[in-house]
């Protein structure tokens, strides 16, 4: 009987200290003030100047123009040197002026860019394109597939690089409550067996 009524006073003294508990947990931390960030040099470009071309633009999905303004072949690819310089791109025909699909490299000194952003190889006729070797690549083309997952794996790993202070902050302040609830649970099962043990006047 005694232990049964040192359990109910000690399961009142925690409810109605669970308010109490609650106002005691602190709220999260704000967000820390952000700190000046040196830019270091020589490494980022602030934007677009004559004389740069974008390949989203005008290289990778491109089209080549013969000169009479037919295409004649589309950009898929860029070649690119070791050092990471452009060589040259990947075009595929596509059947264009009744030749036979297939992709061809071709040098980037042979592009040709006019003022209207149009690219044409004056070299790239029916005729050497039909003769033309197709270009060997020494490894597969990724698949959609292929690609698809490797994006999916960039989006995760930054949404979870984003995401990792918030997380992080949320565990902290958990973390905390759970150490004041327990202290103050700790206090009131303490309280109660004293009340329950003290003796009768």
């Amino acid at each position: 009987m005694r232990r049964l009524s040192l359990a109910l006073v000690a399961a009142s003294v925690i409810a109605a200290g669970a308010p109490a508990i609650a106002q005691q947990q602190s709220p999260a931390p704000a967000t820390a003030p952000q700190t000046e960030v040196s830019i270091p040099r020589g490494v980022f470009f602030r934007g677009q100047v004559d004389g740069q071309i974008l390949s989203s633009d005008n290289l990778i999905g491109g089209k080549i123009y013969a000169p009479d303004g037919k295409i004649i072949a589309d950009i898929e690819e860029l070649i690119l040197t070791s050092d990471l310089r452009v060589e040259g791109v990947v075009v595929k025909t596509g059947g264009f002026l009744g030749a036979g699909q297939k992709r061809l490299g071709l040098r980037f000194s042979a592009l040709r860019f006019g003022p209207d952003g149009k690219i044409t190889v004056p070299e790239l006729t029916k005729e050497v394109i039909t003769a033309l070797p197709a270009y060997e690549r020494k490894t597969p083309r990724k698949t959609l597939l292929e690609r698809a997952a490797e994006n999916a794996r960039s989006i995760a790993d930054r949404s979870m690089e984003t995401a990792k202070p918030a997380i992080d902050q949320a565990s902290e302040a958990a973390k905390d409550a759970y150490e004041k609830a327990k202290e103050a649970t700790k206090e009131a099962y303490d309280k109660a067996k004293e009340s329950v043990q003290q003796p009768k006047q």
